[in-house]
């Protein structure tokens, strides 16, 4: 769905700081309607089924701070066939158009990955001792669970974006131990 401004991809997780495609822009970027969340059980990539890690989803309300990256038109196809293969491995997530308004003040519609709450593997809305537990145990194909929250905080805060329950979390991991 390439529109006037181009086709763009919306990170808000691993995505801000390992998109793994080509492209030929980046931008802070805003959406509205979702809000980042540890609220994705993680089966493969940072977890398994029998002791599950958490990666980040798009839930729904609120307001989501990340990262839009233009593709070149002929990388379109390509691209999204990354991000399905990369996202969409237990199919837990959404492919959406969300409306993103970019730091230069341009509005552009971005291809982004929401929450399935439908899916048996949306976590829902966790407490701080349940997140801890789940990130602390959580190990799959691309690492550590640890890692990845400690990786995509440090990538935010780096941007100017805040996330209070991250924040929490990567101290604890960071005091635990070396990742």
């Amino acid at each position: 769905m390439s529109g006037a401004d181009g086709f763009w991809v919306f990170g808000y997780g691993s995505l801000m700081w390992r998109p793994g495609f080509p492209f030929e822009e980046s931008q802070l970027a805003l959406v509205r309607g979702y809000h980042r969340a540890l609220c994705v059980y993680s089966h493969v990539h940072r977890g398994t089924p029998e002791q599950p890690g958490l990666v980040l989803g798009l839930d729904r309300g609120g307001s989501c701070k990340g990262i839009a990256f233009r593709v070149r038109d002929n990388l379109v196809d390509e691209t999204i066939a990354y991000l399905r293969a990369r996202e969409q491995v237990t199919m837990v997530y959404k492919e959406v158009y969300l409306r993103a308004t970019l730091g230069d003040g341009r509005i552009v519609t971005a291809l982004a990955y929401a929450a399935d709450r439908s899916h048996p593997q949306y976590a829902g809305a966790l407490g701080l001792l349940d997140l801890e537990k789940f990130v602390e145990q959580g190990a799959g194909s691309s690492g550590a669970n640890p890692e990845y929250v400690v990786n995509t905080y440090e990538h935010m805060t780096g941007l100017g974006i805040t996330d209070a329950k991250l924040a929490a979390l990567t101290r604890k991991f960071s005091r635990a131990s070396p990742l």
